[in-house]
């Protein structure tokens, strides 16, 4: 099993949802946070003050797959959010080493 880490631009999140939808998978898990990268940021004027946004806004998805399809589904969601522009995301794919599902018990892949 393996946990999917997608860090993307939030107006992405619909499209990324409905292209993983298509390919069988609907269960995740989304967490709006801040960060940067490369994107560094960018400059901002509020009420005449100009002041630095280090911290720009992003969507996490997270999503439980087996090991069998994380490479379909990381492609997939590279594919749904691309732009081709600075600040695009990151994914990240970790082994899950068990998982439970807390209704039923059940352990391992029958859990996700």
């Amino acid at each position: 099993m393996k946990l999917i880490k997608a860090i993307i631009k939030p107006f992405k999140l619909e499209e990324v949802k409905e292209a993983l939808s298509e390919i069988g998978i609907e269960g995740m898990t989304v967490t709006e946070v801040k960060g940067f990268g490369r994107q560094k940021g960018h400059t901002e004027i509020y009420r005449g003050s100009e002041y630095t946004v280090d911290f720009l806004p992003k969507v996490m998805v997270d999503i439980a797959v087996p090991s069998d399809i994380a490479e379909k589904t990381v492609e997939t969601i590279a594919k749904a959010a691309k732009t081709g522009k600075i600040g695009d995301g990151k994914i990240f794919v970790i082994p899950i080493e068990e998982s439970v599902r807390i209704r039923t018990d059940e352990k391992g892949e029958g859990a996700i």
